[in-house]
C-alpha cells in the first residue's frame, strides 16, 4: 500500500477513489479518508466487517481498465521502455493522442 500511496498523494484529492479488492486495506481506507477521499473499493470475501461499495461508480471502473489495455497495445507504454518520466508521459500523451483520433 505504501506505493499506491506515493501515487495517489501526487494527485490532488477526488471525492471518490475507485479500486479492485487488492486494495482493500483497513490503512489505505482510513488514509484516504483523512484527505477526504471515499474509497469505492469491494470487500474480499474473507473480510470479517463488511464494508460498503457503492455499485454504480464500481461498475465505472471498467472504462479505466479498458483504457490501459489500450494503452498496453503500444509496446513502449507496456514495456515502460522509456525510464524517463518526462519521456514516459510524453509517450501516454502521443498514445492518448492516437487512441482518441482513432
Amino acid at each position: 500500500m505504501r506505493v499506491a500511496k506515493q501515487c495517489i498523494a501526487a494527485m490532488p484529492p477526488s471525492a471518490e477513489l475507485v479500486g479492485d479488492k487488492g486494495y482493500n486495506s483497513d490503512d489505505l481506507r482510513a488514509w484516504l479518508a483523512d484527505r477526504g477521499t471515499v474509497a469505492v473499493i469491494p470487500p474480499k470475501k474473507h473480510r470479517k466487517v463488511k464494508l460498503d461499495c457503492d455499485p454504480a461508480i464500481y461498475k465505472q471502473r471498467n472504462v479505466i481498465e479498458r483504457m490501459f489495455c489500450r494503452f498496453k497495445d503500444w509496446r513502449r507504454v507496456a514495456t515502460r521502455f522509456d525510464r524517463n518520466i518526462k519521456t514516459f508521459m510524453a509517450t501516454i500523451a502521443i498514445a492518448a493522442t492516437v487512441i482518441w483520433w482513432l
